[in-house]
Formats: C-alpha cells, structure tokens, sequence
C-alpha cells in the first residue's frame, strides 16, 4: 500500500513521511499528491497571523482545545522562521503546543519559511492537501509573523485571522498597508493591557475606511486575553459567523475558484523554472549567461525573453 493510500485510511505516520518528502522535494511526493487530490477539499482551513509577540501560538492552542471539546480533529501547520544553521524550523511554536502532542486527534508540524516570501513555506498548500486527504475537519495554519507581507497567507485558507496587541502602533500601521483588505477577523489580544479599547478604536476607523476585502463581509474585531482563555469564545463566534457566510451562494464557489487558480499558478510557475534552470545548467549556458549579465553584454530581461520564446517554439 503506498503512502496516498495509507494517509486517505487516516495513518498518522505515512501523512508525516509524505510531508517530509514534500518539504525536502523529493521528485517521489507529487505522485502521491496526485493522489490525494480529488479526495481534498473538507477541512476548513484557518489562517493566525500578526507580529512576533502577539500571542498567535497561546491563541492557537486555545483554538484547538476548544475544536477538540467539540469532536473536531486538528491538524496545525506552524511555519517557523529558518534556522541560520540547520535551515530547518526553529520549533518554537510546537513547544508551546506540548499540551496537546499526545492526542491522536491533534497533528501538529513545523516548517520552515526557508526564505519563502509572505512567511510561507512555498510546500504549504500540499501539507494542507495532505492533512485534509488524511480526514481532519479543521487545519490551522499559524504563520511566522513578519507585517504586512503575510498577505500569502490568505491565499491559502478560507478564514484569515490577524492578530495584534495594544501599544503596537506600528503594527496597526503595518496592518493599514497591507493585511487589513484580505483579513476577515482580527484580535486584539492582550486585552487586559492599557490601550486595549483604543487599539479596538483604530481597527474599527481603518475598517470604516476600508474600500477593499471580500465584497459584502465586514471584518469582526474581538478582544481577548488568550492566556486566560478570555475572548476565544468570541472568536470562535466570529470564525463560525464568517464561516456561514463563506457558504452562502457563489461565495464559497468563487472562493475555492481563486484558492485553486492561486494554487495552479504557483505550481506552474515554480515547475517551469526549476525545469528551464536544471536544462540551462545541464547544457553549461546557466554559467554564461551570468558573466554575460555581470560583464553587461546583455541584460536580464533580454536573455529570460530570448529563453522564453525558445521554449515556445520548442
């Protein structure tokens, strides 16, 4: 039996085999996501994101406590920044996630960003696929937290969640650049702080001015104290409110449309340059056009037209 079939019988052990294999792009792992694929599409997928020290790990463990006293198996994709010395995940998020690492209904993976841009391991959405195939209701993905850039993270999920705390005044403006169109909740955590109704007071201005997002769903702001548990209830509200409305009309069929164009192009992309970089190293032009380009013979956008047009005739 290989590994599609064993993860699709709900085997633990081949989905962490086949996410390794993923991540370390073995050539092997796509057959198998061929597989898997027309058997996804059931979890619910569910994004945190916001600044370092925001509390997004505490919020996600009182997420998944609050799932699983509900029945819903789990499966969290914690991207981690690269280690500078082993290019793995540095781990921090699962560490805080302890309380949960002996239950069967709870699957928890770190990545690593590897430099991925947005924060993003670029082999996110096949782990989605994966836990999904495997059969867990709800996957959350908790990013590493670095501003405005996490925009990738909405390409990904279907609730997005951003997370920030009072006192971040740079935060909100980070969130005012970038995130605040494409987030669907935001949290204001660490509410017991000084300024947490002002924070709350931002938001909600930024949301009035907001001309952007999904046409018809307002962003919810909620407050919380995560370590405390105080507010999850709330969010969980929120996330089940925008979960209601995700399903209504052509709204979830123009969703799952857009997450499967944003999924093909980023395949078809990264396919199409590993394959055209391999044949230029493999025919000894990689090498020459480099000292062509740092000589200033030629100029880059000539020379990836000229390959371009190549493969098109070819």
């Amino acid at each position: 039996m290989g590994l599609a079939e064993r993860i699709l019988a709900g085997e633990i052990r081949a989905a962490a085999r086949l996410m390794k294999e993923v991540d370390d792009n073995v050539p092997s792992a796509v057959e198998e996501l061929k597989k898997l694929y027309p058997h996804t599409g059931q979890a619910y997928v569910l994004g945190i994101t916001g600044s370092p020290g925001v509390g997004k790990s505490t919020l996600v463990d009182k997420l998944i406590t609050a799932f699983r006293a509900e029945g819903k198996t789990i499966g969290v994709l914690a991207i981690d920044p690269t280690s500078p010395f082993t290019g793995g995940a540095i781990l921090g998020d699962r560490i805080r996630m302890q309380g949960h690492a002996t239950d069967p209904g709870v699957f928890i993976r770190s990545l690593a960003t590897r430099g991925a841009m947005g924060g993003l391991s670029r082999s996110t959405s096949a782990m989605v696929h994966i836990l999904d195939a495997m059969g867990r209701d709800i996957v959350l993905i908790e990013t590493v937290g670095v501003g405005q850039d996490e925009v990738d993270v909405f390409k990904t999920v279907q609730t997005a969640v951003v997370v920030t705390v009072p006192g971040m005044g740079d935060d909100i403006q980070a969130i005012k650049a970038g995130i605040l169109e494409i987030a669907h909740i935001f949290v204001v955590n660490k509410a017991d702080r000084e300024g947490a109704d002002r924070t709350m007071a931002e938001l909600a201005m930024m949301l009035e001015f907001n001309t952007y997002g999904e046409k018809d769903w307002r962003p919810i702001v909620v407050k919380a104290e995560a370590v405390r548990s105080v507010g999850v209830d709330d969010l969980l509200e929120a996330i089940g409110r925008h979960r209601a409305w995700l399903g209504q009309g052509e709204t979830l069929t123009n969703h799952l449309r857009e997450r499967a164009r944003v999924e093909f192009l980023e395949i078809l992309k990264e396919t199409l340059s590993e394959r055209i970089l391999a044949s230029l190293e493999e025919a000894g032009r990689l090498r020459q056009i480099i000292a062509q380009l740092a000589e200033k013979e030629t100029d880059p956008y000539s020379v990836a037209e000229g390959i371009l047009k190549e493969r098109l005739r070819g």
